[in-house]
């Protein structure tokens, strides 16, 4: 039997299987509130022994994409109830991942009264879809003072409770794909000058900061988060690899101090080998390894033990039945990328399963 099907335990994360469902936004929850549809898509992949939601805002001013869901109010909560019933059901976990998206948005996209933040007000380069006025800039950010960060700090804890409250496991925060903790960490993006910015150790401490608040209030065992070391999404601009080696290997130490469940590492092809076993050598819980896996590499690097749990985006995307192929080496489904976005069960609910 593959390792990959085989259940895992390590004492924090207890889970059916190695397969974690990677974190993919679909757009699909109306409103921004999550929905009965939603709860079907994530039922039929509720193979995967841990399911990680699509980015989901603390806050109004984190929903920098059309129809992304929040976790800020009662309805919110009450439609992810619906989700998170569904899954446990078939005896798979299921994480909450918080994702604040920044300066990556537009004010189209954000409810009436509120507007695009930053840790900086500089503006990303390129456009970004709204369902209003198609293409457009991104919003020029307005930067957030010290008391703005207390806030963004706090919503993220309230969110956590809220997540708890709503019947996840536990919560993954979004610190890659260059929203707003990723931005953080980056000093051509975070030019702030107080506590938040200049050194690796101001630059983390907003990251750190959170995760602390979450752990207080709901317990390192329900913590997790992505990381995306050297990736140039979302305006993301390149800087020194020897400083951005050592803020990874610095908070994957922080993280193993403060005893979360796992990291979550998005592998693109510029994270050199030294990053990835500092992160390793670094934190002593789950290691989640993504990006670009077969069933087969997924293996491999469960066998080397360089992760701990692999986790799977696009295979899931279209095959709803993913696990089950993987066992029986069935082939998978190609996915539709002209409905990645679009409301509606087309391209989201209507994969065919095997037969």
């Amino acid at each position: 039997m593959k390792k990959l099907l085989e259940p895992f335990d390590n004492g924090i994360l207890k889970l059916k299987n190695h397969v974690v469902m990677a974190p993919m936004t679909r757009s699909r929850a109306l409103n921004n509130i999550p929905n009965e549809l939603m709860a079907a898509y994530y039922k039929q992949r509720s193979g995967a022994g841990l399911i990680i939601t699509e980015g989901t805002s603390p806050s109004p001013e984190g929903l920098g994409y059309p129809r992304i869901p929040g976790i800020f109010s009662n309805e919110q909560i009450a439609g992810w109830k619906i989700v998170t019933k569904a899954v446990h059901e078939e005896g798979s976990k299921i994480f909450l991942q918080l994702m604040h998206t920044g300066r990556i948005a537009h004010l189209a996209n954000l409810p009436e009264g509120h507007h695009v933040v930053g840790l900086s007000a500089i503006k990303a380069a390129g456009q970004i879809f709204t369902d209003s006025q198609g293409l457009q800039d991104h919003s020029e950010p307005a930067m957030l003072d010290t008391d703005g960060i207390s806030n963004l700090i706090s919503d993220f804890v309230k969110a956590a409770q809220n997540a708890i409250i709503a019947g996840f496991d536990g919560i993954e925060l979004h610190g890659a794909n260059g929203y707003i903790l990723e931005q953080s960490l980056n000093p051509l993006v975070n030019n702030r000058t107080d506590e938040y910015g200049g050194n690796i150790e101001n630059r983390s401490r907003l990251i750190l900061e959170i995760v602390k608040g979450t752990v207080a209030a709901i317990g390192a065992d329900k913590v997790g988060i992505r990381f995306s070391p050297y990736s140039t999404l979302s305006d993301m601009p390149a800087y020194n690899e020897d400083e951005v080696h050592e803020t990874y290997r610095y908070l994957a130490t922080e993280l193993g101090k403060l005893n979360i469940a796992y990291i979550h590492v998005s592998d693109n092809p510029g994270i050199p080998a030294r990053t990835h076993q500092a992160i390793r050598n670094s934190f002593p819980n789950a290691l989640i390894f993504c990006n670009g896996l077969t069933a087969e590499t997924a293996e491999e690097k469960l066998q080397d033990g360089s992760a701990d749990l692999a986790a799977f985006g696009r295979s899931f995307l279209s095959n709803p039945d993913f696990i089950s192929r993987v066992g029986k080496n069935e082939p998978l489904n190609e996915v539709d990328y002209m409905t990645l976005y679009t409301p509606g069960e087309q391209g989201y609910t209507d994969y065919p399963a095997m037969n």
